[in-house]
């Protein structure tokens, strides 16, 4: 049985059997996940939101999740990278973040230009 795991705010899905990590649905639904270590948890690049509603269709975190996300696994953060599917879900990725910096600093230039 496949299950279907949509990425937002891209809003791209994949299909995709039990047991498959996020990191990999997210490669095969052309979505970019940062990553350095190669899905070892180990960077902590690959942090995704998963809403509390979707969190049942996950697997438990492992320990490296565990040992790496404490706490913030209590609020839906999981490691793309060890995270594995288990049911149909969506997941959140947050914005890069050197695209963030850029993104603010052209809206605080905009905002400058407004004013002229």
């Amino acid at each position: 049985m496949d299950y279907k795991v949509t990425f937002l705010p891209m809003n791209k899905s994949i299909a995709l059997k039990p047991g498959a990590t996020l990191l990999h649905a997210a490669r095969r639904a052309g979505v970019k996940i940062t990553t350095r270590c190669d899905g070892k948890a180990a960077c902590l690049m690959c942090k995704v939101n998963v809403d509390e509603e979707h969190r049942a269709e996950l697997y438990p975190p492992t320990d490296a999740e565990k040992r790496k996300l404490g706490s913030l696994l209590e609020a839906g953060i999981r490691l793309s990278c060890q995270a594995k599917v288990c049911g149909s879900l969506s997941v959140h990725v947050p914005e890069d973040p050197l695209k963030a910096a850029i993104r603010k600093q052209l809206e605080r230039q905009q905002q400058e230009d407004d004013w002229f």
